[in-house]
């Protein structure tokens, strides 16, 4: 019922799963990642205890291989599951059970596990690893590539409706929560891997957004002591994510009120006429905004 992939990045240490499905919202069940541990996806007739407990051998450093021989022997359904595992050096190991529906197929190799079943055809799983292989971006867009390549090579039998990427860091930390960079899950769409390919671009946006909307200078506290070329480079950065963010004006609009706190007056003028001009309702924010000490407030003529 599902197509996915479970990677590790050499370089980075980064985990990640990504899946499709002819189900309701594949990711709240296919994808675990713990960081700085591993990554499973589980799937078919899904049992998810796979995921926390194939972290859990993971953790204490186990072999794949052996975590997923272990899971699988005490499971009395074994013969209906399909397991994909990686683990932090790039260990990986698969398993489809024999009461799985065609087209079904799982491989495995460094640093990566990509399984199917339900499908069209076993080419699915194989197109998937290598556009995954070929694609040159980071691991988000190369998980992205692989899905792309599975369902342009037929994907789920029984169509498309969900799809999901979870990406975790390579560090394993006390605050794992602090550790999973994209978490993006598409529920329930006639196109889910386009949507999520869509939603991945939006959400890097909206990392440049957050980047400075919550740094100290630029937009937090006094602004003083921001040199010429970092507030050039984040007025740039605001302007890249709003020609992605479309009539989506957030953007736009911390690039104006950057613009104001700068003492770039005029640039701030025209570019809060352009925000206002497409979203009216943010002029009012504006004022919430100043009340919030962003910017002084206005005094109005006498």
């Amino acid at each position: 019922m599902t197509y996915s992939i479970v990677a590790r990045d050499p370089l980075t240490g980064q985990f990640a799963v990504g899946a499709q499905s002819h189900f309701f919202a594949v990711g709240r069940l296919v994808a675990w990642i713990e960081p700085g541990v591993g990554a499973v996806a589980t799937q078919s007739f899904v049992d998810i205890d796979y995921g926390p407990r194939g972290l859990r051998g993971l953790a204490q450093g186990r072999h794949p291989q052996e975590v997923l021989d272990d899971l699988s022997a005490a499971d009395g359904q074994r013969g209906f599951r399909q397991v994909g595992m990686v683990d932090a050096q790039g260990r990986s190991a698969a398993f489809t059970g024999a009461a799985c529906i065609p087209a079904f197929l799982s491989i495995s190799a460094e640093n990566v596990a990509a399984q199917g079943n339900m499908l069209v055809a076993e080419e699915v799983v194989r197109a998937m690893l290598e556009a995954y292989r070929a694609e040159p971006g980071d691991l988000a867009d190369r998980v992205l590539a692989g899905l792309r390549a599975a369902e342009d090579a037929g994907g789920d039998a029984r169509g498309s409706q969900s799809a999901s990427l979870l990406v975790g860091s390579g560090t394993r930390s006390d605050t794992p929560w602090r550790e999973i960079p994209i978490d993006i899950r598409v529920d329930d769409h006639p196109d889910p891997v386009g949507e999520l390919e869509r939603l991945v671009r939006v959400h890097r946006a909206f990392d440049q957004v957050g980047s400075i909307l919550f740094a100290p200078g630029l937009m937090i506290g006094p602004y003083e002591g921001v040199p010429e070329a970092d507030l050039d480079a984040a007025l740039a950065s605001l302007a890249d994510a709003g020609t992605v963010l479309g009539d989506n004006q957030e953007a736009a609009f911390w690039r104006a009120v950057l613009l104001e706190r700068a003492g770039r007056a005029e640039d701030a003028a025209r570019a809060f006429e352009a925000v206002f001009s497409r979203a009216g309702h943010l002029e009012r924010y504006l004022e919430q905004v100043r009340m919030a000490g962003f910017l002084p407030s206005v005094q109005s003529e006498p």
